[in-house]
């Protein structure tokens, strides 16, 4: 929906992400509410709430996240991650039932719905159990229920969206000049009336265009075919290649999904950038602390043109500087802001007469350069390995595809390749699929192992194969310790649901309590559990004791691992007394 508190210029139907916490840390508000709220706060008020703004990134940054790891707030106070995540998943909780209880005339119940919550696929698993984590605080499912919380990948909830599209709700890149409606040959003149007239004639024309295109794309898609999905967010760029397998048109994941940080967030980054070459980095550290608000300010100004950008615009962009800025900036130099901008030789940025930034369109075009370079990069990266001949279209979606200049770029650097398409209301693919996804959590049937999993456990000791500082001898038996043995490798396909077992013997017949521990890798080929990269990400403790059944001679422990769901489980089951334990793994606490 349209939230309240959009800002001029951006008509966004996502709300950025952003709370506000209290002084005693009780959730205040989220998005745009929180953003304004914050802002008109006395400055001796606001340093003591906690405004924390695009901490979904974190999740991604911190190698080693877990259930302690910490946000920061604009204030310099810290909070623990999982608070602000548990407090997000609420709001937005009690935002849905309200809404759906409004809409229905009578109390929707939480135990009546499913809940989707969508993650960059180039999270690690920890960041995956992060959020599973979050919503258990936020009292969205308990854990009694996993199964009522599914948490989808982006691009694969992407993918599910765009088989469903009709053509006449794709724009296809590859058949026409105009990007986002305007061609090459006609730049638009200042008149404000040329350009909403122009804007209207162009969204019939781009309609007719596609829609005398008959039937739905995919009566272009046969078996077999492949197709990439390339979602480009704020924070992060992810891709993944699926193939179609009929008859039911369901998805094969050809290709893990991959990715990294290179969302349009890089944009603001390289702007900050821009700025500290001007003003000085000391000047933009203080006044970022000191004015929190009106740092906030100047970045909501620089969204707004950031989204004006395109690759043949000839007219300056020009981003007002709030006034506490120029205010600061004098009090913290002595000279104004005009003079900053004249002796900092930065070409392309001058000051203009009502007190703005004046940026040339190639200025803002170089800070896009980085970002999408390197979405380049690694697309041509993905489209260089053997998996990946063959793709006959490349879905282009996320906010940041919104951008003309990236749609550009891929299209040049990939149309001879293949089509490039983008679904028109492209910042929302990744929602539509996701209740797509919801409704029908088998659509995807096969994925690709992300990480390497095995147990640990014991072998017969084989002289010249086995290294001789692993020879454990036990009861006159010479047994091999630490030998992992491996349930599945990374990049392996895996089918959903798909369960791998192995039989496993107790070292002594007479054992009571059982522990198998489970480890995961980012390498293909592990030997022992003690190479380095091998994570311990789970235990399973088989008790068998209160079994008065006569202890067998060859005792068969069964352990399983079911991969699938974006979950892994494992179960270890005693064949003769049919006793079992199950775990999930867990990448947070070990």
């Amino acid at each position: 929906r349209r939230w309240e508190g959009g800002d001029p210029g951006v008509s966004n139907q996502k709300t950025p992400t952003t709370i506000l916490l209290t002084p005693e840390r009780k959730f205040h508000s989220f998005g745009y509410a929180a953003r304004d709220f914050y802002h008109d706060l006395d400055p001796t008020e606001s340093k003591h709430w906690l405004y924390f703004e695009k901490f979904k990134m974190k999740l991604h940054t911190t190698g080693n996240l877990t259930m302690e790891t910490d946000l920061t707030a604009a204030n310099g106070k810290k909070v623990k991650a999982l608070e602000i995540f548990a407090y997000a998943l609420q709001f937005f909780k009690e935002q849905a039932l309200k809404e759906l209880s409004d809409q229905g005339g009578s109390d929707f119940e939480n135990n009546e719905v499913r809940w989707v919550i969508t993650v960059p696929a180039i999270w690690k698993q920890p960041a995956k159990q992060f959020m599973r984590q979050a919503a258990y605080k936020a009292g969205m499912v308990s854990p009694e229920n996993p199964e009522q919380l599914i948490i989808a990948l982006e691009p694969e909830a992407a993918s599910i969206y765009c088989r469903k599209l009709r053509l006449h709700q794709m724009i296809d890149l590859s058949s026409r000049a105009p990007v986002n409606g305007y061609s090459p040959s006609d730049t638009i003149g200042t008149g404000f009336t040329q350009a909403k007239e122009h804007v209207r004639r162009n969204r019939q024309s781009r309609t007719f265009m596609v829609e005398n295109v008959i039937g739905e794309i995919w009566s272009e898609l046969e078996e077999g075919d492949r197709y990439i999905v390339v979602d480009s967010g704020g924070g992060t760029v992810d891709m993944t290649v699926h193939q179609i397998r009929l008859p039911e048109g369901h998805l094969k994941e050809l290709y893990k999904a991959t990715g990294g940080p290179y969302g349009s967030l890089g944009v603001d980054y390289e702007f900050e950038k821009l700025l500290c070459k001007i003003f000085g980095e000391d000047f933009i550290e203080q006044f970022k602390i000191k004015r929190p608000a009106a740092w906030v300010d100047l970045m909501i100004a620089f969204e707004s043109r950031k989204r004006a950008a395109a690759p043949d615009r000839t007219n300056p962009l020009n981003i007002t500087l709030p006034f506490s800025f120029i205010d600061y900036y004098k009090k913290f130099r002595g000279h104004s802001v005009e003079h900053a901008l004249r002796k900092s030789n930065v070409d392309f940025v001058k000051w203009s007469s009502q007190g703005m930034l004046r940026m040339s369109p190639d200025a803002m075009n170089a800070l896009f350069k980085p970002t999408i370079d390197q979405i380049i990069q690694h697309l041509s990266d993905v489209f260089d390995k053997p998996e990946v001949t063959n793709v006959k279209f490349l879905f282009l979606v996320g906010g940041f595809a919104e951008s003309p200049l990236l749609q550009q770029a891929v299209q040049s650097a990939f149309g001879s390749r293949c089509r490039v398409i983008i679904p028109q209301d492209v910042g929302l693919t990744i929602l539509k699929g996701a209740v797509l996804f919801g409704l029908d959590p088998a659509v995807i049937k096969v994925r690709r192992s992300p990480l390497t999993y095995g147990v640990g456990v014991l072998n017969r000791f084989v002289e010249g194969k086995h290294p001789p500082e692993k020879l454990l001898i036990k009861d006159g038996t010479r047994w091999c310790t630490d030998v992992f043995d491996k349930f599945i490798s990374a990049d392996q396909s895996v089918a959903l649901g798909e369960t791998v077992t192995r039989s496993y013997t107790p070292a002594k017949p007479s054992q009571l309590v059982i522990v198998i521990n489970i480890y995961s890798s980012e390498q293909d080929n592990v030997s022992f559990i003690t190479e380095s990269g091998v994570k311990k990400c789970g235990t399973l403790r088989l008790d068998l004791t209160g079994t008065d059944a006569a202890v067998p001679n060859r005792r068969e422990i069964k352990t399983l691992m079911q991969f699938g769901d974006t979950e892994i489980k494992a179960m270890a089951i005693d064949v003769a007394t049919s006793k079992s334990v199950k775990v999930g793994i867990d990448f947070l606490n070990y």
